[in-house]
């Protein structure tokens, strides 16, 4: 029964220093950009943890003072009428027809984006959300537009980037081929 004990608890001894199974963790992670502005501006903003320098990041305490609605064709849900009264109208910073980008976590600090979640997910988010404060980030047509522009822009400059960078390695290339032809053709009979 001894021998039986000490041998079953070095087998737990033991398997607890074994390595483990392997697993396969590989990040695919792709650099082709999306042709469409709008989806290289939704994919970005997805990623997004924390409003930018230049969002409108606004927070209000509950109830917030806003009615909000769904844009069927996108999935945004944008400020329908701000309550007079109410505190989102006490900030001054929320305007009919701003469309809520970030919503803030349901604890902490961090911030999701609601781009085309839709109303349902948007109001979840702002009920369940930790402590009588909650923040949003808001976004006027002309800053969308704008953002689009830049979003385009930045694409642009990346293919254009990545063409001269492949210019150069192909020029760089062919100067390392010719030096090659040059060096062998110096030989004698290929042996020196």
């Amino acid at each position: 029964m001894k021998l039986f004990l000490l041998f079953a608890s070095a087998v737990t001894v033991v398997s607890a220093f074994a390595p483990s199974s392997p697993q396969c963790s590989a990040r695919v992670q792709s650099t082709e950009l999306l042709a469409g502005s709008n989806e290289d501006l939704l994919r970005q903003s997805r990623v997004s943890r924390q409003a930018g320098s230049d969002d409108n990041v606004v927070e209000l305490m509950r109830p917030l003072g806003l009615i909000l609605k769904e844009n069927e064709d996108t999935g945004d849900v944008y400020v329908e009428t701000v309550a007079p009264k109410g505190n989102a109208a006490r900030t001054g910073l929320v305007k009919e027809g701003d469309v809520v980008t970030m919503c803030s976590a349901t604890f902490g600090n961090q911030m999701w984006s609601t781009r085309g979640v839709g109303l349902t997910r948007v109001l979840a988010a702002i009920r369940v959300r930790a402590g009588p404060t909650v923040k949003l980030v808001f976004e006027n047509p002309n800053q969308a537009k704008k953002r689009a522009q830049v979003s385009t822009a930045q694409r642009k400059a990346q293919e254009a980037a990545r063409e001269a960078a492949q210019a150069k390695k192909d020029k760089l290339l062919e100067e390392l081929e010719s030096d090659e032809k040059r060096l062998k053709k110096g030989k004698f009979l290929g042996l020196f």
